[in-house]
């Protein structure tokens, strides 16, 4: 029941309605007798945004495209890992102090991890921004080898310059033969479910292959490399896991990982039938 006592934590974005942050943290909030709740803000202004957070007495908020980077200068503390990163995806009020935490590092890297070594292995981020900044000083922080494939060039060089990798553009990705491939980007994401940010022809059996994109739950990029005989991640891993770092930081309780990874996939397979 919501009702004066009830504590107010969201996701700032723009767009945001197809984000299903709302539906996992409620459902971590229930299922921990939390009184709080999780809304959906499309926020234009993110100094506005974040000025209402201390107005209205929002806990916490989690921040997605395109606002990782530029919320940094209007916040008052940054965590030291998201400071080398240079992006937040998390925010936490502790009494009118702002401070910004970075959960998709973990998020992605985690995963990863639990299938194999990430050391010295050839990695190739698709994406320059945000989320790929997160994922490229994970790898980096692995001990993983890093290459930026970009559509940007100035910016993917910038990225793999600061995570002391190799920029290479993406059409020529196939000639470093990658032992694992990422894309950060949201190509491939509900609408536009039969694009993908490489051609099938790249994805050799070897590899494994994640995306972050995890509405669809299987996109065109998932499908291409599971049909080449790649091991694959899909994105919910990372969501799922990024939320719950994040739900931890806003209430100092354990994550239900397992009951939040179910409630999105079901909401997802519904929704897909």
């Amino acid at each position: 029941m919501i009702d004066s006592s009830t504590e107010l934590y969201g996701v700032f974005g723009n767009p945001v309605s197809h984000s299903l942050g709302p539906l996992m943290h409620n459902a971590a909030f229930a299922a921990k007798g939390i009184n709080a709740v999780y809304l959906s803000f499309m926020i234009k202004n993110i100094k506005k945004g974040i000025e209402s957070i201390r107005e209205l007495g929002i806990k916490g908020v989690s921040i997605t495209i395109p606002f990782k980077q530029s919320v940094i200068p209007f916040l008052d503390e940054i965590d030291k890992f998201a400071g080398e990163i240079g992006a937040v995806n998390t925010v936490v009020n502790n009494n009118g102090m702002l401070t910004g935490f970075n959960t998709d590092s973990y998020g992605a890297i985690e995963p990863l991890k639990q299938r194999l070594s990430i050391e010295k292995k050839r990695v190739c981020i698709i994406g320059a921004g945000g989320a790929a900044r997160a994922v490229a000083f994970g790898i980096k922080k692995e001990k993983g080898m890093v290459f930026i494939g970009n559509r940007s060039e100035p910016r993917g060089k910038i990225l793999a310059e600061q995570t002391a990798g190799r920029f290479i553009g993406l059409e020529n990705i196939s000639e470093i033969d990658p032992d694992i491939i990422i894309n950060t980007t949201p190509v491939g994401m509900i609408p536009d479910v039969n694009k993908s940010p490489v051609p099938a022809d790249l994805f050799k059996k070897h590899m494994t292959v994640m995306d972050i994109v995890y509405n669809p739950l299987r996109t065109k990029f998932i499908k291409d490399a599971e049909a080449a005989g790649c091991a694959v991640v899909d994105g919910l891993s990372m969501f799922i896991n990024q939320g719950a770092a994040q739900f931890e930081l806003f209430t100092g309780h354990r994550a239900p990982v397992k009951l939040m990874r179910r409630r999105v996939e079901d909401y997802i397979n519904e929704n897909q039938s």
